[in-house]
Order: C-alpha cells, then sequence, then structure tokens
C-alpha cells in the first residue's frame, strides 16, 4: 500500500493541482491511500471531502507586510499558529506514516512538508506560477524534487537549487487537450452562429477590469453592427454592477442571442472550443487552458496578487507571441475594443497567436509528474 499526503490550499489554484496529482498517482499506483492536510476552514477542506479525501486539519494563516493594528494582531496569531504548527504536524505524520508527502502551495503545505523531509520521507512540491510563490522559495532547500508548470520558474530560483527543478507542465480539467470538440461542433452546441467568437472571464469572482472590456466590447458590437459572438462569466462578486453596465448602456441581452452572459462559465472547455479569441486573467489555471485549445488571447492581469505574479505568468504566452498582454493599470477607455477591432480586421494574426498558444502547451503533463514521483519511490 503507497501511502500519500497531499496539501496545497488557500486558492483553487492550489487545490486543483493537488487533487490532479492524485488522480495521476491513483492511475498508475491503484493501490494508494490518500491523506488531504489544510486548513479547517479553507475551500480545500470542501474540495478534498467532496473528492473523497480522508482530511487532516491544521490551523496556518500567513504573515500580514503591511503594519497596521488590525494586521499586528493578524501577525500575532500568525505566529502562534506557526508555533504549534510543527507538533501537528509531527503527529500527522507519525499516525499516517506516508512514504511521499506533496505540497501544491499556500502556507498550510509548508510545515507538513518541511516535518517529512526533516524525517527523510520523501518530498516534492509543484509549483503553478512563472515566479515561485513564497511557500516554495521556502521550502525548496529541503524538498527532493519541485515540479514546475513553465521552465521560466527556475530561473527565480537560487542557482543550486534548480537541479531539483523538473518542468512537467500543469495537468488541466478534463475536457481540455483530451477528447476535444471542434470549433464548430462547439458553437452549434452553445447555440451560436459561424462570426468570430469572443471570450472573456475574470474567473468564479469575477474582475472588474474584464467585466468592463465586456460591457465596453457588447456596447461597440450594437453601436458599430458589428457581426460577433460573445460569451461572457461576470463572477460572483459582481451581478449588480455589470447588470447595472448593461442597463446604463441599454443593453437588453434578450435582444442578443448571439449575446451569452451568466455568473459562472460551468462548460469552459465548450466555450473555450467556441472561441476566436479569449480575455481572461492571468492565473496559470487559465493559461494552460487556452494553451491546450490553442487560442489567442488578451490578457489582464490581476494588480492584487503578491509579487504581481499573474503579470510574470502573462508574459510567457506574450513572449511567445500567443497573446496580447496589458497591465491593469494601463488600460484606457477603448483600448480593449480597439485591440479587438485590430485582431478581427487579421484573421491571420488570430491564428498565428493560437497557434503559438499550442506551442506552449505541455501534452504529457501526467506522464512528467508520475516520472518524477515513481523515481522519487524508487529512491526509498
Amino acid at each position: 500500500m503507497l501511502r500519500v499526503i497531499l496539501s496545497g490550499g488557500g486558492s483553487a489554484g492550489h487545490v486543483n493541482p493537488a487533487l490532479a496529482i492524485s488522480e495521476i498517482i491513483r492511475k498508475n499506483r491503484p493501490d494508494v491511500e490518500f491523506l488531504y492536510v489544510g486548513t479547517p476552514g479553507g475551500m480545500e477542506h470542501r474540495l478534498a471531502e467532496e473528492a473523497g479525501f480522508n482530511y487532516a486539519s491544521m490551523k496556518v494563516a500567513g504573515f500580514q507586510r503591511r503594519l497596521s493594528l488590525k494586521n499586528i494582531g493578524r501577525n500575532i496569531r500568525a505566529a502562534s499558529y506557526l508555533l504549534a504548527a510543527g507538533s501537528r504536524a509531527n503527529k500527522i505524520i507519525k499516525d499516517f506514516r506516508p512514504d511521499l508527502v506533496i505540497g501544491t502551495g499556500g502556507y498550510v503545505c509548508g510545515p507538513i512538508v518541511r516535518c517529512a523531509a526533516k524525517k527523510g520521507i520523501k518530498t516534492a512540491i509543484h509549483e503553478q506560477n512563472a515566479f515561485p510563490g513564497l511557500t516554495t522559495k521556502l521550502l525548496a532547500p529541503d524538498v527532493d524534487r519541485i515540479m514546475l508548470t513553465v521552465g521560466k520558474a527556475a530561473d527565480r530560483l537560487e542557482e543550486p537549487l534548480r537541479n531539483k527543478c523538473t518542468v512537467t507542465g500543469l495537468p488541466v480539467r478534463e475536457g481540455f487537450a483530451e477528447h476535444k470538440i471542434t470549433k464548430e461542433e462547439a458553437k452549434r452546441e452553445l447555440g451560436l452562429d459561424d462570426s468570430v467568437c469572443i471570450l472573456s472571464t475574470g474567473g468564479s469572482l469575477g474582475a472588474r477590469a474584464i467585466n468592463n472590456a465586456a460591457l465596453e466590447l457588447m456596447d461597440w458590437y450594437i453601436k458599430e453592427n458589428v457581426k460577433v459572438n460573445h460569451i461572457h462569466s461576470f463572477g460572483k462578486n459582481n451581478r449588480e454592477e455589470f447588470e447595472k453596465g448593461l442597463a446604463e448602456r441599454g443593453i437588453v441581452l434578450a435582444e442578443h442571442p448571439n449575446f451569452i452572459v451568466r455568473e459562472y462559465i460551468d462548460n469552459m472547455s465548450v466555450c473555450m472550443a467556441a472561441a476566436d479569441l479569449i480575455i481572461s486573467r492571468c492565473g496559470m489555471g487559465a493559461l494552460t487552458e487556452i494553451e491546450a485549445e490553442g487560442k489567442a488571447s488578451i490578457l489582464i492581469p490581476s494588480p492584487y496578487l503578491a509579487e504581481n505574479h499573474q503579470y510574470y505568468n502573462g508574459l510567457v504566452l506574450q513572449s511567445a507571441g500567443a497573446a496580447v498582454l496589458y497591465e491593469q493599470k494601463d488600460i484606457t477607455p477603448g483600448l480593449i475594443a480597439e485591440t479587438v477591432a485590430g485582431l478581427m480586421r487579421d484573421p491571420s494574426a488570430l491564428s498565428e497567436m493560437s497557434a503559438h498558444a499550442s506551442e506552449q502547451f505541455i501534452n504529457d503533463t501526467p506522464e512528467r509528474i508520475w516520472a518524477v514521483l515513481e523515481g522519487l519511490l524508487s529512491e526509498k
């Protein structure tokens, strides 16, 4: 029986890779038993239990860099959690007796991965972003292997640590890369015509900059009589604001069957397959899916995340000629519409960008990840 601890939390971007890695392991070692380690109230608790994992909780919190009375209190609490985390990690490992411990980011995976490494248990971490996060930087000296989504991430680690690195790519959701449908099939399934299709999304919570871009584009299509399909998700936090924006522009969605507007897109692989151009944030999960589908994109990284890491994610695609990258602070009224108009007038540019996106996709990620983990297990 192979026993594996998985740990990652704080965002779906850390949890989903852990769940995907578990499926890769299970496919190759059906005799595996997993334990997921996360915070008591984090989204990883819900997602791991929905996936059928046994779960062990550990209280961990990040330290706030900005000084304020509230943040001083938060840092005192984080320090108390950190002091207790070592003994909690030790108990979890003693009780479960893992053969392998894998971290996929977020503060919670730090104590359990470090504790395992100190005990001589095989350890690996997976870094999703082109700019490695703090947890990866802190754990890198202790772990046996570092799996990377993009090679650029290794350049931002100290040179001796790069020997531990393997570029594996990021596992994508079911429906991407394998069993893909054609653009024509996807448009028929969505009830769209054969016009150019734009997809814009700010993720499950939404992004104001991308919502504003979608509103600007829809206004332009109508005023200039531009024949186009547009799919947009405005996100959980933005319904009222987006609907107000529609009303201010006199846009009645029922009058435009070629506009598909939802709070959340639950058939993303179909919508991406239908798209000729995608407007998106730069989470590495979204970018990997854009690569898997081979789509041109306009990327607007979130400026609110640690070390502006989404910018560096997007820079990988822009440098490859697969995307147009705009920092949010540089977006002026009309810029996105102007960019979309230019690309629509030049189908060859869209095709070239799409081809470059496909070139960036690593299509054997499961095999690469298993090769790293199998190699570790053979060293036991």
